[in-house]
C-alpha cells in the first residue's frame, strides 16, 4: 500500500459517515409519542435532500443553507405523515434534529485517535451552525469545522473540496477525504485529494444493509478506529516510542 507521508489533514463527510442520521431521527420521533412510521419519515426526509440541492444548482433557488432545505423538505412531508397540526416551535425543534444527530459508536474514539497525528475537520454540506451544534452535542473532537456553505457550492461540486483545501492551506494531495459514500470520494479524487472509504452498513437501516463498494479506494476501513490503525501503521508513526 502507498506510503502517505504527505497527508496533513483528514476531512470527513458527516451525514452517514460520522453520525447515524436515520437512527437519530427515528429515536427522536419515537420520543414524541405520535402514531407515525418514523423510519419511513426519516427515509422520506433524506430522499428529498438531493432534489432540494438540485433546485439550487439549477438556479431555481438561490444559495440556501441545508437547514433551510431541510425545512422545505419537512414542510412538504407534513400532509403525507399527518403532522399538519404541529406548531411553528415544534416544527423548528423537529427540523433541528439534524443538529442533534448521534455519532456512530466508534466515531468519537476513532476521531480522537486520528486527531493525534492529523488535523481533522468536517467537510459536509451541512451549514456551519448545524455542524457546530452537532459537534457540541455529540462531543466530536474536530480541530475545525468546514462546510460547503463556505464555498456556496454543495458537494460533489469541485469548489466545495478545493475551498476546504485552500482554507486548510494545503494542496489537495495533502488532504485525505473520508466518507462512507463512493460518489463523495470520486469527486474528491477528481480534484487531487486522497480517499478513504469507511463502511457504514446500517446507514439505511438493518433491513437494508449496504454492501462493500465494488470499487476500491486508497484506504478501505471498517470504522474510524480501523482507519486510525491503518494510517498509523502505513505512515510509520509509533505512539509507544
Amino acid at each position: 500500500m502507498t506510503s502517505l507521508p504527505s497527508i496533513r489533514a483528514l476531512t470527513f463527510d458527516v451525514f452517514g459517515t460520522v453520525v447515524d442520521w436515520r437512527g437519530s431521527i427515528i429515536a427522536e420521533g419515537t420520543a414524541l409519542d405520535l402514531d407515525l412510521d418514523w423510519a419511513a419519515f426519516a427515509d422520506g426526509w433524506r430522499a428529498g435532500y438531493q432534489p432540494a440541492m438540485a433546485r439550487v444548482r439549477s438556479g431555481e433557488l438561490g444559495w440556501t443553507r441545508i437547514d433551510d432545505l431541510h425545512r422545505l423538505i419537512l414542510d412538504s412531508l407534513l400532509p403525507e405523515f399527518g403532522l399538519t397540526n404541529l406548531g411553528e416551535a415544534e416544527l423548528d425543534h423537529l427540523n433541528r434534529v439534524w443538529h442533534r444527530l448521534r455519532p456512530w459508536p466508534d466515531a468519537v474514539e476513532g476521531l480522537t485517535l486520528l486527531k493525534q497525528d492529523f488535523v481533522i475537520s468536517t467537510l459536509s454540506n451541512g451549514n456551519l451552525s448545524l455542524l457546530t451544534n452537532m459537534a457540541k452535542n455529540g462531543a466530536l473532537p474536530w480541530d475545525c469545522i468546514l462546510s460547503a456553505e463556505l464555498a456556496h457550492h454543495y458537494k460533489p461540486d469541485p469548489e466545495a473540496y478545493l475551498t476546504a483545501c485552500h482554507l486548510l492551506d494545503l494542496a489537495p494531495e495533502q488532504v485525505l477525504m473520508v466518507a462512507a459514500h463512493e460518489g463523495d470520494l470520486r469527486a474528491a479524487a477528481a480534484v487531487g485529494m486522497r480517499t478513504a472509504y469507511v463502511h457504514r452498513p446500517t446507514e439505511y437501516g438493518p433491513q437494508h444493509p449496504k454492501p462493500w463498494p465494488k470499487e476500491t479506494f486508497e484506504w478501505m476501513a471498517t470504522d474510524f478506529v480501523d482507519l486510525a490503525e491503518k494510517l498509523n501503521k502505513n505512515t510509520g508513526r509509533n505512539r509507544d516510542n
